[in-house]
């Protein structure tokens, strides 16, 4: 095969390509796609009360405090392996996902120093009660419109107890829960 044969095969392959090239960039032009402003579909599903099995409305948990009363640390320690993967409870702990939560009972919202809040805590002022803290573990997106806390909650109002409980005992200055229930 001689160069002139040569030549004729690659400006075939070269002109393939610039023809295909061209009808790319002729078809982008006449046939333009728009890119959504925020990828995916939004989809919308209004909450309604979760019912039992004759439709009658679930019972409202009792006020945290009663449950303290009766509430166990050891069972919230076992309980707070939930939460482990993002938190830790040390003193002086580092942040990972979420912030360090010694001391968290009687503790300003949002003030753990170096820790980006979501928008939702950074709007929320005052110290942690039991209270808040048995609202904001059983369902965190509720509580915290806004929250980056992907947390599904815990339902139990005992467990929510246990492991408030725990977390009162880790503090350099752990509440009176017991006070607190009898007021």
């Amino acid at each position: 095969m001689d160069s002139f044969e040569l030549n004729k095969i690659m400006g075939a392959i070269l002109g393939t390509c610039l023809g295909l090239l061209s009808l790319n960039i002729a078809a982008n032009a006449i046939f333009h796609p728009a890119n959504p402003a925020k990828p995916g579909y939004e989809i919308s599903v209004a909450e309604q009360p979760a019912r039992d099995q004759k439709g009658a409305p679930p019972q409202q948990d009792p006020p945290i405090e009663q449950l303290l009363a009766s509430a166990d640390i050891a069972r919230g320690e076992v309980s707070h392996n939930k939460c482990i993967a993002c938190h830790t409870f040390d003193k002086g702990g580092r942040s990972l996902v979420g912030p360090n939560l010694y001391g968290v009972i009687g503790r300003e919202k949002g003030s753990v120093p170096g820790f980006n809040y979501s928008a939702g805590f950074k709007k929320m002022k005052g110290p942690w009660t039991a209270q808040e803290l048995s609202d904001f573990v059983k369902n965190p997106k509720v509580m915290v419109p806004g929250t980056n806390m992907t947390f599904a909650g815990i339902n139990r109002a005992g467990e929510r107890a246990d492991l408030i409980a725990f977390l009162n005992s880790k503090s350099d200055n752990p509440q009176n829960l017991k006070a607190a229930q009898a007021k």
